[in-house]
């Protein structure tokens, strides 16, 4: 099988299991206990969430393990909206991913607005763009960092400072990022240098099991915490912590920051430039750079991307038409729709999403596949 399909989901790496496996088997007790086992646990959740901050560059206080993106979505957009430091206009961009669109739309039975910020032909949001829209009222704006559909990458350094020079709170969707974009000189996704208040994170995309998240918020950010009970994770998250997930989740990040990111690149150029000289009708959606260095997305003229997908499939490669949140759904992508593409242009969407260590000879079999299942257009 040729697995093409990481921005979905990445496989779990050893390192991490092997991390997490004392907190699944003998280390069991619930951190909150005050018994000799409790305080073992405890030590293990802190120690991870130091790590994590490290790699984020927040403090340990900053840090709250979720369930996964989504959550950490939910709670960004509507612990701090429900804050409602300044008013009740929301501002998002018209890529986002479900969570953040819908946690947005779902305030409004809480009497807030949401406008929807447009992007242009590359799924970029113009800062000029941000700054028109801001308003006196605007109490959040919510922009990712990196798009899973697509694979555009925003500058988010330039948006946050146009936010900061307002006053509003900016939380950015890091899910599709981690370990993958850095900004600045430090080498990381450092949330300094972005300049967010808060940033979502999803462990399955680095590497570990399903169902472990992050959330940062920033010190002093008005926040509505949306779980309540046993006042966890100073009362921002109650509930019984994840700490095999929040262990599992550090290592993640260890073995992220490890990754030959401009090799990394250098791949996905090369395999782009193969699929748009064997497939004449192939169309790369999203910017070209700054880009995901492990994500290709294309349009196929003459192809249903479904169709492709099966046919691909057949052949032992596994990808998808784009965000696994919509995966079933015959509707045309609302990404590419804001990016300019017909109803009809976005239906032959299909998106190749590949880690650091993903056999070249795999990409090369790609091609020729593509080239073989792709009609040529006239």
């Amino acid at each position: 099988m040729i697995y093409l399909d990481e921005a979905a989901a990445a496989a779990p790496k050893p390192e991490v299991l092997e991390a997490m496996w004392p907190y699944l088997t003998t280390g069991f007790a619930n951190p909150a206990s005050r018994h000799d086992p409790g305080l073992a646990a405890e030590d293990a959740l802190e120690r991870a969430r130091r790590r994590v901050a490290e790699h984020l560059g927040a403090r340990p206080a900053e840090i709250i393990f979720t369930s996964g993106g989504t959550e950490s979505d939910n709670a960004a957009v509507k612990g701090i909206a429900l804050a409602a430091p300044r008013g009740r206009h929301v501002l998002v961009s018209a890529a986002e991913h479900p969570a953040v669109l819908e946690s947005a739309q779902w305030l409004r039975r809480f009497g807030f607005e949401v406008e929807q910020i447009p992007v242009d032909a590359e799924g970029v949001v113009a800062a000029e763009a941000l700054d028109q829209a801001l308003r006196p009222d605007t109490t959040l704006v919510s922009i990712q960092t990196a798009n899973g559909e697509v694979g555009t990458v925003q500058d988010i350094p330039a948006l946050s400072a146009v936010t900061s020079r307002h006053g509003v709170p900016f939380h950015t969707d890091a899910v599709q990022a981690g370990g993958a974009v850095h900004f600045g000189v430090s080498g990381r996704l450092d949330v300094g240098e972005l300049g967010v208040q808060a940033l979502s994170l999803a462990g399955h995309k680095l590497g570990t099991p399903k169902g472990v998240g992050v959330l940062y918020l920033r010190r002093r950010t008005p926040f509505e915490p949306l779980v309540h009970g046993g006042g966890q994770q100073r009362g921002h998250r109650s509930g019984t912590e994840n700490v095999a997930g929040a262990v599992g989740m550090a290592v993640a990040l260890d073995v992220a920051a490890g990754y030959e990111v401009p090799a990394w690149r250098r791949r996905r150029d090369e395999f782009i430039a193969g699929i748009e000289q064997a497939v004449p009708g192939a169309h790369l959606t999203g910017r070209r750079d700054p880009r995901l260095p492990g994500h290709t997305s294309f349009v196929f003229e003459g192809r249903s991307g479904e169709s492709l997908l099966l046919d691909l499939q057949q052949q032992g490669v596994v990808c998808s038409a784009g965000s696994a949140c919509a995966a079933g759904n015959n509707e045309p992508s609302p990404v590419l729709l804001a990016m300019g593409y017909s109803a009809d242009q976005a239906q032959t969407a299909v998106r190749f999403t590949f880690g650091p260590e993903t056999p070249r000879d795999h990409l090369q079999r790609t091609v020729e596949i593509l080239s073989e299942a792709v009609p040529a257009v006239p």
